[in-house]
């Protein structure tokens, strides 16, 4: 009886890791003086296989909780492989509620904020296979930005496939 339960109990706990995915790709970049200056712009190159599956794309961001502003602006450039030039699109990154409490994850005087780049947050499709690059660039009034930690970028295979040609 020990032996049977023993046996079930394992094959659980493996069907259970087997189904946390890591992802594809995540970097950070730390922030030079935690200012985040306009000619700072990370680049991330990642490679896709599978033009079949569907991917999230998140703006990773660490910063303290002295940070002047609830939100940050930034630009994103987007290269597909096989193209020479970047794609160019801005996008709000709220970091805080409209009450002031910080959004993300919280650890003493640091917060971290995981948000979604792609449209409406939703999965997309990456329809060229080779080496796609992204950029961020920091598009807020103040120059450097201060109290920002480490920016970055995680790419997840989402686990549900599409199979449409959309």
């Amino acid at each position: 009886m020990f032996r049977l339960y023993f046996i079930v109990l394992l094959v659980a706990t493996l069907a259970l890791n087997g189904c946390i995915s890591s992802p594809l790709y995540q970097k950070e970049y730390t922030i030079p003086q935690n200012a985040w200056d306009y000619n700072f712009k990370p680049s991330f190159k990642f490679e896709v296989t599978d033009t079949n599956a569907r991917y999230n794309i998140f703006f990773l961001v660490r910063h303290t909780e002295t940070y002047p502003n609830s939100n940050i602006w930034i630009w994103v450039y987007t290269k597909q492989p096989g193209d020479t030039v970047f794609q160019k699109t801005r996008l709000e990154i709220p970091l805080a509620e409209p009450g002031g409490k910080w959004m993300g994850r919280g650890m003493g005087a640091i917060w971290e904020q995981r948000m979604p780049i792609s449209n409406d947050g939703d999965t997309v499709m990456l329809r060229k296979k080779g080496t796609w690059e992204i950029r961020f660039e920091q598009n807020m009034r103040v120059n450097p930005l201060p109290e920002v930690l480490q920016v970055g970028l995680r790419v997840e295979k989402h686990p549900l496939r599409n199979f449409s040609t959309q």
